[in-house]
């Protein structure tokens, strides 16, 4: 039976050679991973054995990751005592992979997961925290769940219940245009889609688009795709995925990519030509609200994000410097800028990116999840409009429903930092 790549490894994780779309499995889980809402699935596992008589011990500590991104420096006695919480239980229960609030290995988890290695082609990942899709881009089959179905996790190592999802075949081709980026790609996909247009679906990326670019770009395509209501996306391993395991990541033993079959069955197709792009811009208050540039320039803003686990790597702050090197930000805007880890922030502070951007009037902030979901450095007052190259603009998502939140490329929004209106790149670039 053909096979798609999710398919291939839900039946490997089962101990198959096959997985039939539809039929429900509970496929063993190669790492599992959670950020602050830890504590809640710490909680939950504790009531599972709590009615045996037997100690409380994670199946596998290996496998399990823990970073702290969402609330770094914690910003209340709340999220303090849960921190504290948690560093108890990694102690005791012997968890390695766990990332602190530090300047050595902190960063955001969808970063951290995929710089050290921590994820491999054809793993079953697992994270709550629903933009887990991102490791995708690495042939992992990842997806987000809930503390309740962690903790069960945690207890036995495999997921229950797990139905075979179906997969649109997405092929990205042809060269996008200068200042048109992954972002401006996944943004036109969902926009197509819609929000719910990839409901219990894994979006599954090929094409020569797909062939040339990093492993960075793959990672915000995977990350976004949660956003079209994908399970999961995927880009099927190839020579750029070795590449960044074995370079960027420090990976030495064996990596066994795992790809479709040539007659793979697909529940659809979506065709994008990249070369034909422009920038595009998510508008409020819907992710799938997608408009190319050209039709939102001129909107004044108030506040401009650069970083999150979409576009927080080198190359974005990167794409962003280079627009604002030897210019300022307008005295309009507030423009806060949140590498994706330590790491990405000190490569960028050796390579005079994080020079640029602050000479410019940027706010260079710590790794961290906060201003994307509005919890934490850099709330939006009312009536204030934000754009941003995070993931969701949902009406309150930055911490005030009472804003408005416009998503972009990081070239999108450094050209606009200058000039204070929503702005197409191509014209700074």
């Amino acid at each position: 039976m053909a096979q798609t790549t999710v398919q291939k490894i839900l039946a490997k994780a089962v101990g198959r050679t096959e997985a039939k779309v539809g039929e429900v499995l509970e496929p063993a889980v190669d790492l599992a991973m959670s950020h602050e809402n830890g504590a809640l699935v710490i909680n939950q596992f504790r009531e599972i054995y709590k009615e045996t008589g037997r100690e409380a011990k994670v199946w596998n500590p290996a496998r399990i990751a823990i970073v702290f991104d969402h609330r770094v420096p914690a910003e209340s006695a709340k999220t303090a005592t849960n921190q504290k919480l948690i560093r108890e239980f990694v102690q005791a229960q012997g968890i390695r992979k766990f990332h602190d609030v530090r300047a050595d290995t902190g960063g955001i988890c969808h970063q951290i997961l995929p710089e050290y290695g921590y994820v491999r082609p054809g793993m079953v990942v697992v994270g709550t925290d629903s933009h887990t899709t991102s490791h995708g881009a690495l042939g992992a089959f990842s997806f987000g769940i809930g503390a309740t179905e962690m903790a069960a996790v945690w207890a036995l190592g495999h997921m229950l219940n797990v139905e075979v999802p179906d997969s649109i075949r997405v092929e990205i081709n042809g060269a996008p245009a200068r200042g048109v980026e992954p972002k401006d790609i996944i943004l036109n996909l969902i926009g197509q889609l819609t929000a719910e247009g990839a409901n219990f679906r894994v979006l599954e990326f090929h094409g020569t688009a797909i062939t040339r670019m990093n492993t960075s770009g793959r990672l915000v395509l995977c990350n976004m795709a949660v956003e079209a209501g994908a399970t999961s996306g995927i880009v099927p391993a190839d020579d750029e995925t070795e590449n960044y395991l074995r370079q960027e990541a420090g990976v030495t033993d064996p990596i066994k990519p795992v790809g479709p079959d040539p007659d793979a069955v697909y529940c659809q197709t979506v065709t994008i030509d990249a070369s034909s792009l422009a920038p595009q811009v998510a508008c409020p208050h819907t992710v799938d609200n997608v408009k190319p540039v050209t039709d939102v320039t001129g909107i004044a803003v108030n506040q401009i994000v650069i970083g999150s686990c979409t576009n927080g790597r080198l190359d974005d702050l990167t794409s962003a410097a280079r627009i604002l090197k030897g210019r300022k930000v307008a005295q309009s805007v507030r423009l806060l800028v949140f590498p994706a880890s330590w790491r990405i922030y000190r490569e960028a502070m050796a390579s005079g990116v994080l020079a640029d951007l602050i000479e410019a009037g940027a706010v260079v902030c710590n790794p961290g999840c906060g201003p994307c979901l509005g919890i934490h450095q850099g709330a939006l007052g009312d009536g204030e409009v934000a754009l941003a190259t995070t993931n969701r603009n949902f009406k309150g998502r930055m911490g005030n429903p009472k804003a408005e939140v416009y998503l972009c490329s990081p070239s999108t929004a450094a050209a606009s930092a200058v000039t204070g209106v929503i702005t197409d790149p191509r014209e700074e670039a």
